[in-house]
């Protein structure tokens, strides 16, 4: 190959993708044996489309051109294709300039069939990517000056551009760092892309139910004794190998027998036909499948290998899919009228999006959502959540008009940090609320396509809560704050009034509010014989004091039957004209009893509807979680400051990427000397402090002992792997860091004044970059007393970090004190998240102790750990599903 030296296939430059119309390709790198692939594809090329690529007409393509596209060495010469069905449908290549250092010449060829939907804009994502890292940070691309299309891609990548005409050719240098804006282009392609792929699923206008059995209550015909008796708005056909009929609707033989188009599939047949019906569905040009059949991963490793084939035919011919072994999907909007679910009963119409990963627990959720009286505008039962995950419902809800609220039941997570972005987006319209299962073990489900958390369970609520997710304990608390969410408006503030008719109700929410942090006044009591003037005239002047953000109505009759009936009715047209949210105890109501009910024309509750609860605690407590949600969406969400040039930034990395050149080629950690870490720091505006600084330090001298050394010999391997559960690694190092310190005395730990804080940045394999704060103390060890969250960390979001731990006071001037220097602090933070972010090879950097006092902050101690990442971030770089 010219003496090239060919490496080897990148496997992880492959991907599934989602294109701009909802439908899904596969991308990877050309190799030699796609020979007959891009000949075919060639073939099917219009002449514009050819002249446009190589200036001229060129009707075929020779052998030698052939071996020469195919042919590549995944570093001076790149390829990637896009495939559907097996067809190759767009190829995008690079080559490098040899006389323009870090340059390369870039094209691409998308199939005429398949011109405007978005395989451009992804192609050149993904080409960029695998350019930068193999040090390609230019691309230069010709066009001539009709090919309108083509120089759209380009200026709209986001990239920084030159552009010049020449000779009749324009010539477009695009600038391969990523920008703000590049970044914002990428994300909303995605955001686009995955609505209208969960779009065509939850709005069909034609259903196949496979495996629609004669046999009563199976699972193929519960699914389409539902879609009938749910009346449908489209045409539904049960697919039966033998049957003329199913639950008296006309059958066919196969998928293929319809007459009609199908855009959904039902699935229900054995495990190990699926398959079958996969490409079936794929021929017929189906748009999307729900997949109830069980035997898959949760089967074991045969299962799981046939889960996976399942979603690469189904990605592979176009298609998403939700499940296997789930319980199905359901639309309630009147213009569709979906319940393609296994469920016997469905909640009426509202505003409520539910995402459910289990399928057992689907059938209680939705008779339990039923029993509330809340309404639900679309459900999702995900069973092992192979494909459609609870990412591609927030992409969706985020635009659709009829949901208000969005719930999630979460067993794992397949991309936390993909999570963690768009749950801080879509929350700052629409309330999210989480019940995530398995905080004891952090676990995944058998069956899940997704790998377990390392992060310790009070971390990842800290992560949930800096996204502006609400996090509750169990189902019970999900309905809680889900049917007040869904029908009353958000608190302005935490100032709660009490209105009831027994003290004893009033002493109890009061004592509520009080443990949760709410600001509450003393209980209103109208006695146990007030009527329904008494509530309205407590009930306006409560609504009109602006001393009061929300207000907590108790009513519970004297005797059984003994009260007047008009109270609800007050409470009602009250909360109706009411800015300020409403939560009732009504007669140990759970749900939205009718009597609090404003009814929408089809009989569902309507906005302005009051919630009640069994006890006041429980009314109390749904309304906290709704108060600190509203005060966080208060709250501005701050920028990621400028700190470090894009120079510095490439500085790093060549030090980090050096660095670990000059070691084996294995997986393991190594540990950076202290001379290493600080020239790393000076990149991102660290100062760390002279040795003689922090004599008393022992770790000076124990953790350089190769300082005098060259770069390459002071890297040392590191005998434990890297950090695989953050908070045993946090406690494990905190012990060797302290007896390495070894200080003399209080007074030498610290320096003699200010106060000693601990920053840690961990590459974590599912969240990335996590930042962790707090004190430098044994006391903070002991409990833990730490506060995390993603990086890069916004300005608003480190003020907010330092302010998290509960032993903040002693850095804001506890009990007259001199406060240290906070704003010093969250710079610090923020340069160290940013550290942490732009250089996934830093798996761990622990700042301890760094000494805060009312002059700024000094960086005593450091340990930096090296690592050569297993892959790709799963959120960061190009655009992909999985």
């Amino acid at each position: 190959m010219s003496g090239e030296s060919k490496r080897d296939y990148p496997d992880h430059w492959e991907a599934d993708v989602v294109l701009a119309d909802g439908g899904t390709a596969h991308l990877r790198p050309i190799r030699p044996e796609d020979a007959d692939l891009l000949r075919s594809f060639y073939a099917r090329l219009s002449a514009e489309t050819i002249y446009y690529r190589f200036f001229s007409p060129r009707p075929h393509l020779s052998d030698r051109e052939i071996q020469h596209f195919t042919t590549v060495d995944y570093d001076r010469r790149v390829g990637l294709i896009a495939t559907i069905g097996g067809d190759m449908v767009a190829v995008v290549r690079y080559d490098r300039l040899t006389d323009r250092p870090g340059t390369a010449e870039v094209a691409f060829l998308v199939e005429d069939a398949h011109q405007g939907r978005g395989l451009g804009a992804v192609l050149l994502e993904h080409i960029a990517a695998a350019a930068r890292e193999r040090g390609v940070h230019r691309f230069v691309a010709s066009v001539l000056p009709d090919n309108r299309r083509m120089t759209r891609v380009f200026r709209e990548a986001g990239y920084r551009a030159e552009q010049r005409f020449e000779d009749g050719v324009i010539e477009l240098v695009l600038d391969l760092e990523p920008t703000e804006t590049s970044v914002e282009v990428t994300a909303a392609r995605e955001h686009r892309a995955e609505a209208r792929s969960i779009q065509r699923l939850m709005t069909p206008r034609s259903v196949a139910v496979v495996g629609a059995s004669r046999a009563e209550h199976s699972v193929g015909q519960t699914v389409l004794r539902n879609l009938l008796g749910g009346d449908f708005s489209g045409p539904v056909y049960p697919v039966h190998p033998t049957a003329t009929a199913v639950a008296g609707v006309r059958a066919y033989t196969s998928v293929l027998d319809i007459p009609d188009d199908i855009d959904l599939a039902v699935v229900a047949v054995r495990a190990n036909t699926v398959h079958e019906v996969v490409e079936q569905c794929a021929s017929k040009g189906v748009h999307g499948l729900v997949v109830v059949s069980s035997g898959f991963g949760e089967a074991g490793p045969e299962g799981r290998a046939r889960q996976e084939e399942l979603v690469r035919l189904a990605r592979a011919y176009g298609m998403r899919v939700v499940g296997p072994n789930c319980l199905g999907i359901a639309n309630t909007d009147p213009d569709v009228r979906l319940n393609a679910t296994l469920a016997p009963t469905l909640p009426g119409r509202g505003p409520v999006g539910f995402f459910s990963q289990s399928g057992a627990l689907g059938t209680a959720i939705l008779q339990r959502t039923a029993e509330r009286g809340l309404g639900l505008s679309t459900f999702v039962s995900a069973g092992n959540r192979a494909d459609v995950s609870g990412n591609d419902l927030m992409q969706y809800w985020e635009e659709d008009p009829a949901t208000k609220a969005v719930l999630l039941y979460l067993e794992s997570l397949g991309n936390p940090r993909k999570f963690a972005r768009l749950a801080r987006r879509l929350s700052r319209r629409k309330p999210i609320v989480a019940v995530k299962s398995g905080r004891s073990t952090q676990g995944v489900p058998l069956g899940h396509a997704a790998r377990a958390l390392s992060l310790p369970d009070h971390a990842v609520s800290a992560l949930f809560a800096q996204a502006g997710v609400i996090r509750v304990e169990d189902l019970s608390e999900l309905f809680d704050v889900a049917q007040l969410l869904a029908y009353q408006p958000l608190p302005a503030g935490d100032r709660i009034a009490i209105i009831d008719n027994s003290d004893s109700l009033g002493l109890l929410a009061q004592d509520a509010a009080v443990a949760l942090g709410l600001r509450v006044r003393p209980p209103v009591d109208l006695g146990p014989l007030a009527d329904a003037d008494a509530y309205e005239d407590a009930l306006a002047s409560a609504l009109r004091d602006e001393n009061v953000d929300a207000v907590v109505a108790l009513f519970t009759p004297p005797t059984i039957g003994g009260y007047d009936l008009r109270v609800p009715q007050k409470i009602l047209r009250l909360a109706a004209g009411s800015s300020k949210p409403i939560v009732a105890t009504y007669l140990g109501f759970k749900g939205m009893p009718a009597d609090l009910r404003i009814n929408a024309p089809d009989g569902s509750a309507a906005a302005g509807s009051v919630p009640s609860y069994p006890a006041p605690e429980d009314a109390v407590r749904a309304l906290a979680y709704v108060i600190r949600y509203a005060q966080w969406r208060q709250r501005p969400p701050g920028r990621v400051r400028d700190l470090v040039t894009a120079e510095d930034r490439r500085r790093a990395r060549a030090l980090v990427g050096g660095w670990l050149d000059a070691v084996p080629n294995d997986a393991a950690p190594v540990a950076a000397s202290r001379a290493q870490a600080a020239e790393l720091l000076a990149c991102y505006g660290i100062q760390l402090a002279e040795p003689e600084a922090a004599s008393n330090l022992k770790a000076a001298s124990d953790l350089d002992a190769a300082s005098d050394l060259d770069a390459v010999s002071e890297l040392r391997a590191v005998s434990e792997p890297v950090i695989s559960e953050l908070e045993a690694e946090l406690l494990r190092s905190e012990e060797t860091w302290e007896a390495q310190r070894a200080p003399e005395s209080p007074e030498d730990d610290c320096g003699g004044s200010g106060v000693p804080v601990r920053i840690v940045t961990s590459e974590d394999p599912s969240f990335g970059a996590v930042v962790a704060f707090g004190l430098a103390d044994e006391t903070a060890a002991l409990l833990d007393d730490r506060a995390y969250r993603l990086a890069p960390l916004t300005d608003a979001e480190s003020a907010a970090m330092i302010r998290a731990i509960r032993t903040a006071p002693l850095l804001l001037g506890h009990r007259g004190a001199e406060p240290v220097d906070v704003s010093a602090v969250e710079d610090l933070l923020q340069r160290v998240s940013k550290l942490g972010d732009d250089l996934p090879e830093v798996a761990r950097l622990e700042l301890d102790p760094v000494i805060a006092d009312a002059s700024g902050v000094s960086v005593r101690g450091v340990r930096l750990r090296l690592q050569r990442p297993m892959g790709p971030r799963p959120e960061l770089g190009p655009r992909r599903l999985g």
